[in-house]
C-alpha cells in the first residue's frame, strides 16, 4: 500500500497578495474527495499589516517559518506520495524536496508554467518567483539551504513557458526600469546553462513527444508535476492573477494553454511514469473573491 497525503498550504506572503489563501481553500474544496487525508499546513493570516523587505524578499519570515511548518507535517506523516493544494508557487518547495530524498535523488519534475520561478527579480522581491531555483539548489541561500538533495537539472522539464514577443520583451523592459526591477541572470540564460529541457504550448499543441522523451532518456521513474494555473488562457480561464477584471497583470507573459490540454498532458505523464506528486497553485477566483467580499458587507449577514 503507498501512503498518499493532501496538504493545503494557503500560503499568500509568497506573492504578497492574500487572495491566494482563499484561491488554496477553494482549491481543495473542489478536489474530488476520497480517503486521502488533507492537512492544513498553518500560515499566517493577513491581517492588514504590511510584509516587511527582508534582504529582498518580502515576508521572508513567515514564508520560512511556512516552510519549516509544512517539513515538519511532511517528515511526521513519511508519505509516498504528496498532493499540494496551494497558495503562491513556494508552497511547492518542501513536497518536492522530501519526495526527491525519498526517491533517493531520482525524482523527475515537470513544471507545467508560464514562467520559470529560477530568477529573483530585484525590485520585485516576491518569493514565488524562485521556488524551482531552490529546488535547484539555486533561488535563494537561505530558501535552498532547506533542500537537502537538490534536484538534478536534467531531471526536471519546463512546459507551457509563455515566450513574450519583441514587442512586449521591449515593454517589460521598459516597465522593469521605471520599476527598478533588475535580474542577475534571465530565466532563458538559467535554463541554459543548466541544460534545463523546456517546450511552449504550442509546440506540445503538436505532439507531446519532447516530453515522453525527456522521460525515458533521463530513466524517470518517480515524477512530481507542478501546475501553476497561470499556463493557462487567461481569456479561457478566468480564476488567474492576470485575469483580474479591474487591473490586469501585464507585468509578464500569459499563459496560452487550454485546459483540455492541461488534462490531456497530466494524463499522458500519468501513463508514462509513476506520478508521486502534485502541486497545484496560484489559483485567484476573481468572481468567487468579489462575490465573498460583497457577503462580507451586507448587513443582515453579519448581525
Amino acid at each position: 500500500m503507498t501512503k498518499t497525503i493532501r496538504l493545503l498550504m494557503p500560503q499568500w506572503q509568497g506573492g504578497n497578495n492574500p487572495n491566494y489563501s482563499f484561491g488554496a481553500e477553494l482549491l481543495a474544496w473542489l478536489a474530488p474527495d476520497n480517503n486521502q487525508p488533507l492537512i492544513h499546513v498553518p500560515v499566517q493570516a493577513y491581517d492588514g499589516t504590511p510584509l516587511d523587505n527582508e534582504n529582498g524578499m518580502n515576508g521572508r519570515k513567515q514564508l520560512l517559518e511556512q516552510l519549516e511548518a509544512a517539513q515538519h507535517i511532511i517528515d511526521a506523516h513519511k508519505p509516498d506520495r504528496i498532493v499540494m493544494f496551494g497558495g503562491d508557487c513556494l508552497v511547492e518547495q518542501a513536497p518536492f524536496a522530501y519526495l526527491n530524498e525519498r526517491y533517493r535523488g531520482e525524482l523527475g519534475l515537470i513544471w507545467i508554467d508560464a514562467h520559470s520561478d529560477l530568477v529573483r527579480y530585484v525590485g520585485y522581491d516576491n518569493g514565488h518567483t524562485l521556488p524551482l531555483g531552490n529546488l535547484l539548489g539555486e533561488g535563494d541561500e537561505e530558501f535552498a539551504k532547506h533542500v537537502k538533495i537538490p534536484l538534478k537539472p536534467e531531471n526536471v522539464f519546463i512546459a507551457g513557458l509563455a515566450a513574450p514577443t519583441e514587442e512586449e520583451t521591449k515593454g517589460f523592459s521598459e516597465t522593469f526600469q521605471k520599476l527598478g526591477v533588475t535580474t542577475i541572470e534571465t530565466d532563458a540564460e538559467v535554463i541554459q546553462r543548466l541544460g534545463i529541457r523546456t517546450a511552449g504550448t504550442q509546440e506540445l499543441t503538436n505532439s507531446t513527444l519532447s516530453i515522453k522523451e525527456w522521460i525515458k532518456e533521463s530513466g524517470i521513474k518517480y515524477l512530481a508535476i507542478h501546475i501553476d494555473l497561470d499556463v493557462l488562457d487567461p481569456k479561457a480561464f478566468r480564476s488567474l492573477l492576470f485575469a483580474n477584471p479591474e487591473a490586469p497583470y501585464n507585468l509578464s507573459p500569459a499563459g496560452t494553454m487550454q485546459m483540455p490540454q492541461l488534462l490531456h498532458l497530466i494524463k499522458e505523464l500519468s501513463e508514462e511514469t509513476d506520478v508521486v506528486g502534485l502541486g497545484i497553485t496560484e489559483h485567484m477566483p476573481w468572481d468567487a473573491i468579489n462575490l465573498k467580499n460583497l457577503l462580507g458587507e451586507i448587513p443582515i449577514l453579519n448581525h
